[in-house]
């Protein structure tokens, strides 16, 4: 009878144990939520967990302690070699997955095309360059999220912002958080009541009230947290960075990419999935990446895309060559920013040699959605020699240039640059080209920037065409001349459009003097107080278009020096 009650104990013991090391595993698989995926660091970190864990109980029940108790146990020995296979397999994998022995496969993962800097941005006009980087918009939203006194003891505003392409407009849009775990458990049954839009052009702030709140997010705890919906619904995918987007209907949605492995068992991460998740109701989506919907703009992280172009640009040559000679390396500069191309989001980079001088080589616009890169030749200034540039013209106030903004203006490749004072508000603007940086045009507005940054790369002060350009075509009334620094100017009003005088600098358009009172012409000009700027001339007596050209640096004549205030 003794003997039958100690083995029902063991037994009993046996069984306890197990369910110890099951509960355990659980416990930890719901807090570190890891996917069961070869793939997944995660994982392997989990199955050695769990078997370590496992060989700690039995060597408890069986009160092993010693070395030889444990060389005599089949079970430990088992479990131990069970173990060491296990890291041996992880550290085998990671080497076998590294650029080390795969060069060529992680330079070919992104293949840049060479593009045409004209051609492939467009012009945009000054109401729709955005204007606010992340910390200027996390502003504007909590002083909007402030002003809400029905939501703001039980709220917070997130730091997420994701700029997005939304109805045509560069915007960047964030949920609402709880205040609180007390907060949240109080909110909890009717979610997160509202997320906040920023226009970025236009710096309109908006707090969109939703019908039903959101029950899904990084702000919930336990099965309604969305990395642990996610996880109990995709339990072998790898997500990486989530997203927060709204659709055109204004619908708030996580972008959830999927990562694919394309080296080995943990080398050559790209995207090969994206799981759109409504953020109200938690139904999901699975799309493969090149079906992903078009009004997604974020399905590849920023970080993932500059971590495979400098995989291309430093491996081009093999990863000696990357470690020693260096020859032909390149890599992307710190920091990077954001363009709207085509209702897709496309990040922008400099492009410079490894050898880290301050200058560019080139810069890359990298496609958010379809990875798409392409690669441009312009060499010019470093991101941050322009922002220093930028800041040397207005030091006596002390603002701080933002991270510069990629633009075409006149299909010149021109960094746009926003400056804050201490308090983070935008207080000037800069444009600056980027193969003349040294040149610098500020403006209290965008539209006063562009007009001096126009005049500046023209050089002797000529208008040049942009969509706003119009033409007149009628008979010369009257003619005056005009001397402004140095140079000569006509002044003509045209016959039955006496509210209109156009400037002609007599540098930029000699044939101007072929006209008179009288002759019949064609101006294409740009609007402007108090003379229009005339972009071409056009007439009878021949073409005055452009007779006398300068290479565009000028002299700088219409900026601040360094230490003034632009009047």
């Amino acid at each position: 009878m003794y003997r039958k009650r100690r083995a029902g104990s063991g037994k009993k013991g046996k069984l306890l144990a197990v369910l110890a090391v099951i509960v355990i595993a659980a416990v930890y698989y719901y807090v570190a939520i890891p996917a069961v995926n070869i793939h997944s660091s995660g994982f392997w970190m989990f199955l050695i967990a769990l078997v370590v864990l496992g060989l700690l109980f039995y060597g408890g029940r069986k009160g092993i302690h010693s070395k030889e108790e444990v060389k005599s146990s089949k079970i430990l020995k088992l479990g131990i070699g069970l173990v060491v296979v296990l890291v041996l397999v992880y550290f085998a994998g990671s080497i076998l997955s590294s650029p080390i022995v795969n060069a060529k496969k992680y330079r070919n993962l992104m293949v840049p095309e060479t593009g045409n800097f004209a051609e492939d941005i467009e012009q945009i006009s000054y109401d729709q360059i955005p204007l606010l980087d992340k910390e200027s918009a996390a502003l504007l939203g909590n002083r909007k999220m402030g002003s809400m006194v029905d939501m703001v003891s039980q709220f917070e505003v997130s730091d997420l912002y994701s700029q997005i392409n939304y109805q045509g407009r560069p915007v960047r849009v964030t949920p609402l958080v709880y205040a609180s775990p007390i907060k949240w458990l109080t909110n909890m049954s009717d979610g997160i009541p509202a997320y906040i839009t920023i226009d970025m052009a236009t710096q309109n702030t908006e707090l969109v009230k939703l019908d039903q709140g959101i029950k899904y997010s990084e702000a919930e705890y336990f099965n309604r947290n969305i990395y642990r919906h996610l996880r109990f619904k995709y339990p072998t995918y790898i997500f990486d960075q989530l997203s927060f987007e709204i659709d055109e209907e204004g619908t708030p949605y996580w972008v959830c990419p999927v990562k694919k492995f394309n080296i080995g068992l943990f080398g050559g991460q790209t995207i090969g999935r994206v799981v759109l998740c409504n953020a109200v109701t938690g139904e999901c989506k699975d799309y493969k990446i090149k079906d992903c919907p078009t009004w997604v703009d974020r399905a590849y992280p920023a970080d993932l895309l500059i971590e495979l172009y400098n995989y291309h640009g430093t491996l081009i040559n093999g990863f000696i060559n990357s470690v020693l000679g260096q020859k032909g390396c390149l890599k992307t500069t710190e920091g990077y920013n954001y363009l709207a191309i085509d209702d897709d989001v496309w990040v922008y980079t400099g492009v410079t040699s490894v050898s880290g001088d301050r200058s560019n080589v080139g810069f890359v616009l990298m496609n958010q959605r379809t990875k798409e890169t392409k690669y441009y030749e312009i060499p010019g200034a470093e991101e941050y020699s322009a922002m220093e540039s930028a800041e040397g013209q207005v030091q006596n106030l002390g603002y701080k240039a933002t991270f510069p903004l990629l633009l075409n203006i006149a299909d010149e490749p021109t960094y746009f640059i926003a400056l804050k004072d201490n308090a983070g508000l935008v207080k000037k603007y800069a444009m600056l080209n980027i193969q003349k940086y040294q040149n610098v045009a500020i403006g209290d507005t965008v539209q006063e920037c562009e007009k001096k940054y126009l005049k500046m790369i023209k050089g002797s002060g000529a208008a040049v065409a942009g969509e706003d350009t119009k033409k007149i075509t009628g008979e010369i009334r009257r003619m005056a001349q005009g001397v402004i620094d140095g140079n000569t100017h006509y002044y003509i009003v045209l016959e039955g459009h006496d509210d209109l005088i156009f400037d002609v600098p007599i540098t930029d358009f000699l044939g101007i003097v072929k006209y008179d009172v009288g002759d019949r012409i064609t101006i294409a000009y740009n609007e402007a107080e108090p003379a229009n700027s005339v972009v071409s001339v056009e007439g009878d007596a021949g073409s005055a278009e452009g007779s006398v050209e300068t290479d565009g640096g000028g002299s700088g004549d219409d900026t601040a020096a360094p230490g003034e205030e632009e009047s």
